[in-house]
């Protein structure tokens, strides 16, 4: 069995570990915003408000990836039909 000495340590040792875990977490967080600021930057997105983007993207998740892109080239193309027969 461990003695109370070693088991203090290994306390501090796995909360120096959660403490350098949290800090690479945020490190990555960070990064993550960056990339996907920039695939946003340009696409007509970055005009829409902090709330109207959060919602959008909130959607677009709940969908996932093909069936958001599904929906959305079926809008554009039946507003393109709609468009061309009036």
């Amino acid at each position: 069995m461990p003695s109370k000495r070693s088991a203090v340590a290994a306390l501090q040792k796995l909360e120096a570990d959660r403490l350098a875990i949290d800090q690479r977490q945020k490190e990555l967080e960070k990064q993550a915003a960056i990339e996907l600021g920039q695939v946003i930057l340009g696409t007509g997105l970055e005009t829409f408000s902090k709330r109207g983007l959060s919602k959008v993207a909130t959607e677009l998740g709940k969908l996932g990836e093909e069936e958001a892109i599904k929906r959305l080239l079926q809008k554009q193309a039946s507003a393109s039909g709609t468009a061309q027969s009036h």
